[in-house]
């Protein structure tokens, strides 16, 4: 009995951590929309000020009642949730310019820092009466200026136009392209160049957002989906994807920033350079050059195939020995049951999958932030997935696992225990491929029917081996495979941490800190950015401590047996 409420909480343990998983990205797609609703409760600029400068007054009065802690988090509030998040700070900077701005954001700044130690009285108090009498002139200014709308309008003008900047980067991503086709990759650089050079004229008239949008145009509909960067990584380099992924980076974010003519039109022109030296390399002959190998492993195909048959021959282990210690032990009736659970896993599966390309299809402009996300949970799930694996490795453990969950389920005669059995085997598995294909498709977007043959290959191998297991004699050795998907999964942890953080700094929601001196390996996950090689750095000790913690259980447990 306990052993089956011990699948039971695992089972529940299973959809609660997926749960929160895609409630946790859902709860990033409007994050603006509750900054908004709460800016909409001041009519004027004056009235933020003013609830600024009474959240002040209460760490006043918090400081003086020796809570230090309670006044260093009113005057932080006062900062984060009123002073930045109704936009009074960024249109002090644009209305009265940036030195006003930071000389208030500096007071802030040195307020809480003095609420850190008691004594501080006086000067608390001063800085306090000099930040209040600046905040009533600076708010008395904005609604002084007849060109400046009210804050909520303000804010619901500020969220439109975000959401409409991060649509046409969406749509940039997702309307369908013919593909390279019969074109030479110097012929794809010629149209890039165009639509680089209507950026600039954009940009130079002084629309940098129209500039900034045919910038994107230029990388997600040409450079990425007709395949110009895969093949400049697989021929030529990923260091030389990595500078020009900068490149465009850089140009857009230099339009939208309002830069100069001159800046502008130095980065528009060697952004031009790049694409058409690397596109007559491609066309030299470079792109044929690549071995079958690296082709392989690095294409949509091999990723997706790799994957499923990873997951998928897991899965296929436990459903196979379970079935076979049902024949053993005379239970040949029960069988059917198992297979009821494999259906049923593999249907919670494809809702899931469905699930997920309701989320992504509807993220609009969030696209971004999901595809990072997606990433780093896969890295999570992966992780302590691995960890499981090698808990397990042993052949005697594999089989005390296997004997315990199935005379559990046969002992209580319950034909729900049975298939839930298989169902978890199953679903768990395909809960994990749909999150890994996941992030395969955002990786390699222009590989949608290369990652079904991927998935489809798989497949059919996968119900061969299944047949060949069910009905023959034939074995897989568990040490040497666990062994071997455990390093893998581990090696892929690295790269999901690295690939998730990418994808975030792709979509500007996280600063990058560029070293050019990094070399760039798109199949490693390696990027020459300080953020992705720390994300990796932190993956790759958790990797290590978790193999630790299982190698030191494993002892123990041999340690136990020896003496029992």
């Amino acid at each position: 009995m306990q052993h089956k409420h011990s699948v039971q909480r695992k089972g529940l343990g299973a959809f609660v951590a997926l749960g929160i998983a895609l409630l946790s990205i859902a709860a990033m797609l409007s994050p603006a929309r509750a900054l908004a609703s709460s800016v909409s409760q001041y009519a004027t600029w004056s009235e933020i000020s003013t609830a600024i400068s009474q959240q002040l007054s209460e760490g006043q009065r918090d400081y003086d009642s020796n809570n230090t802690a309670g006044a260093a988090s009113d005057f932080g509030s006062a900062y984060n949730t009123l002073y930045v998040a109704t936009n009074f700070a960024s249109v002090t900077s644009d209305k009265l310019g940036t030195q006003t701005q930071q000389q208030l954001q500096q007071q802030f700044q040195n307020i809480q820092q003095l609420s850190y130690m008691t004594g501080n009285d006086e000067k608390i108090q001063q800085g306090i009466a000099n930040l209040d009498q600046q905040l009533s002139d600076t708010g008395q200014k904005l609604d002084a200026d007849s060109s400046l709308m009210k804050p909520a309008a303000y804010a619901q003008a500020l969220n439109a136009q975000i959401d409409a900047d991060r649509k046409k980067i969406d749509a940039a991503k997702r309307n369908k392209n013919n593909g390279k086709g019969s074109r030479t990759w110097s012929e794809v650089a010629a149209q890039m160049t165009k639509i680089l050079d209507k950026a600039q004229h954009a940009s130079d008239s002084g629309d940098g957002r129209k500039g900034s949008d045919l910038v994107n145009e230029a990388y997600y509909q040409y450079y990425e989906k007709l395949g110009f960067e895969k093949t400049v990584m697989n021929a030529i380099s990923g260091n030389r994807v990595s500078q020009v992924e900068y490149q465009f980076k850089e140009t857009r974010m230099a339009m939208v920033k309002g830069e100069s003519k001159r800046t502008v039109a130095t980065l528009v022109s060697d952004l031009q350079g790049m694409l058409v030296k690397d596109a007559s390399i491609l066309d030299g002959g470079a792109a044929g050059k690549v071995s079958p190998m690296t082709a392989f492993f690095t294409s949509a195909f091999g990723q997706a195939f790799v994957v499923l048959l990873r997951e998928g021959l897991e899965a296929i282990l436990v459903v196979a020995a379970i079935i076979a210690y049902l024949l053993k032990a005379g239970h040949k009736d029960k069988i059917r049951y198992i297979y009821w659970g494999i259906v049923g896993g593999l249907g919670a599966s494809g809702l899931v999958a469905l699930l997920f390309t309701f989320v992504f299809s509807s993220a609009g402009s969030h696209q971004e932030l999901l595809e990072g996300v997606t990433a780093l949970i896969a890295m999570v799930m992966l992780l302590f997935t691995s960890s499981w694996i090698l808990s397990k490795s042993s052949t005697e453990s594999w089989n005390r696992y296997i004997k315990e969950k199935t005379v559990a389920a046969v002992s209580t005669g319950s034909v729900i225990s049975l298939a839930l059995l298989s169902f978890l085997a199953v679903f768990r598995e395909g809960a994990e491929t749909v999150m890994f294909y996941q992030a395969i498709f955002t990786m390699a977007p222009s590989g949608s029917r290369d990652i079904w043959g991927g998935f489809a290959a798989a497949a059919v191998l996968l119900i061969g081996i299944f047949l060949l297991i069910r009905f023959t004699s034939v074995k897989i050795p568990i040490r040497p495979f666990f062994a071997i998907t455990s390093a893998l999964m581990a090696i892929m942890v690295v790269i999901f941490a690295g690939g998730g953080v990418h994808a975030l700094i792709e979509g500007d929601l996280i600063p990058a800190s560029y070293y050019p001196s990094v070399p760039t390996n798109d199949w490693l996950g390696l990027y020459p950015y300080a953020e992705t090689i720390a994300a990796q750095i932190v993956a790759i000790i958790a990797v290590i401590t978790l193999l630790l913690i299982s190698l030191i259980r494993s002892r123990r447990e041999r340690r136990k047996q020896a003496v029992e």
